[in-house]
């Protein structure tokens, strides 16, 4: 199963939150599926989350896509990456 890992450093974890939350269906339009969210213990405004990805290609495109970049400047993302991961062999 292959998974996004993602890292936003936000400017005020509530406004992002209801942005992200409001967006969630266009993830799952692109494949995506939320798994799991934590906030930093010692900076509640860093951020990570976990999607599972049906296709990493939908994924790219989405993540990829201006409109993409607007909802994340909207939502006060300061800066952030993803990476697309899979388990390792034991």
């Amino acid at each position: 199963m292959t998974v996004m890992l993602c890292r936003n450093r936000v400017a005020d974890f509530s406004k992002w939150k209801a942005i992200f939350d409001a967006n969630l269906h266009s993830a799952a339009d692109a494949g995506l599926r939320l798994t799991n969210l934590w906030q930093d213990l010692a900076d509640p405004n860093n951020i990570f989350f976990l999607f599972e990805v049906e296709s990493v290609d939908r994924a790219r495109a989405f993540i990829e896509d201006p409109e993409a970049a607007k909802v994340g400047e909207a939502s006060g993302v300061l800066d952030g990456e993803w990476h697309f991961v899979t388990a390792a062999p034991a």
